[in-house]
């Protein structure tokens, strides 16, 4: 088994160096939602292909950059592009913004993610608080890198996501005038969408959206401490429930249009947090 911190001990002793402040909170933003960082003044970016082991973002929408921020009295660790399975990278790689939030002593972590709508009721525009995760392969995945989770380990998961950070994004919500849906969340490793009979098959379990991030990122940044939180913007409807032709740019599209209720509940949860 690896030493994953000590495999990237330069990259990590890198981000320290370069670190203004220990963060508050920190936020990992999803496809198309890297626009939200732009709306901020950051103390110091840091461009993603300037640190040492760092994976290089490869799909629309996501920069590349890490930004430390402060906002509303909050010292704020923001991940503009994510790392995904689909790209080809492992899952130590995957989970490189988390190691960062973990080093860095963020307490909580608030995650984005673009995700189809399995939940009929949805519709590409919708915001939805993530109150469960699924998956059929994740597990392996995580077996593999972790190889024994303990039994302590066990019981931070079943704290997940974290009741305090999830009623502060619904406080959030209500205060900026915003209907926030609730439901599951999917994960898949991709490179595809879903099929329709992939889909057919998760809505037999009452998931509500599907999507190829942020479940392996949450349950990692439990097992080292954080509270966390969890977001999907509904892009499209999954693939079967609607007629239609799915396409990275829809998501790119529907987040752009978005954009301005999406960034006022932020602003709003970096302020309650």
């Amino acid at each position: 088994m690896i030493n994953y911190k000590e495999k990237y001990l330069k990259l990590l002793n890198q981000i320290s160096d370069l670190a203004p402040f220990t963060p508050d909170v920190a936020l990992i933003l999803g496809s198309g939602l890297g626009d939200f960082a732009d709306s901020l003044s950051p103390v110091l970016s840091i461009p993603t292909d300037s640190l040492i082991d760092y994976p290089i973002s490869t799909v629309q929408g996501h920069k590349g950059f890490i930004h430390f921020v402060e906002f509303m009295s909050k010292k704020v660790l923001i991940f503009q592009g994510r790392i995904h399975f689909y790209e080809g990278y492992t899952i130590e790689q995957c989970l490189l913004p988390v190691l960062i939030c973990s080093h860095l002593k963020s307490k909580y972590l608030i995650l984005t993610n673009a995700a189809g709508g399995v939940n009929p009721s949805f519709v590409p525009g919708d915001l939805m608080l993530i109150n469960e995760f699924f998956s059929l392969n994740l597990n392996v995945e995580l077996a593999k890198f972790f190889k024994v989770i303990n039994a302590d380990q066990r019981n931070d998961l079943i704290k997940l996501p974290s009741k305090y950070v999830s009623a502060t994004i619904i406080e959030a919500a209500i205060k900026s005038g915003l209907h926030l849906k609730e439901g599951s969340y999917w994960f898949g490793k991709g490179p595809t969408y879903e099929t329709p009979s992939e889909v057919k098959m998760v809505a037999h379990f009452n998931v509500d959206a599907v999507g190829m991030s942020t479940a392996h990122e949450a349950i990692f940044a439990a097992i080292n401490g954080m509270e966390v939180g969890a977001i999907s913007l509904i892009t499209n409807h999954a693939a079967g429930i609607k007629p239609e032709k799915l396409s990275h740019q829809e998501v790119i599209d529907t987040a752009e249009s978005v954009k301005p209720k999406f960034e006022k509940l932020i602003k709003s949860i970096i302020e309650l947090i």
